[in-house]
């Protein structure tokens, strides 16, 4: 039993390989610069009915205006009245 006491110790292989150095992704340069937001609905005003493309557009610039990513359905009503819409 001593025999085994007296073995000696091996290190396990890491689980993820070990790299030299981590790239910080966050932080690339290789974009375009500005800062400009990216728009993730662009093609949804161009429907081809222009109260559609003009309310996307209303809301969408309601978004830019407030820093919002998303509305309520309150904020969707303040809009619409602002257009000019009212409930008959």
């Amino acid at each position: 039993m001593s025999a085994l006491i007296d073995a000696p110790t091996v290190a396990p292989p890491p689980i993820f390989p070990v790299t030299t150095a981590s790239r910080d992704r966050r932080r690339d340069d290789s974009g375009p610069q500005g800062g400009s937001e990216r728009r993730q609905f662009g093609s949804s005003q161009d429907s081809g009915r222009p109260e559609v493309d003009e309310l996307a557009a209303a809301v969408d610039r309601y978004k830019l205006e407030n820093r919002r990513r998303f509305i309520t359905y309150a904020e969707l009503y303040d809009v619409v009245t602002s257009l000019g819409y009212e409930r008959p």
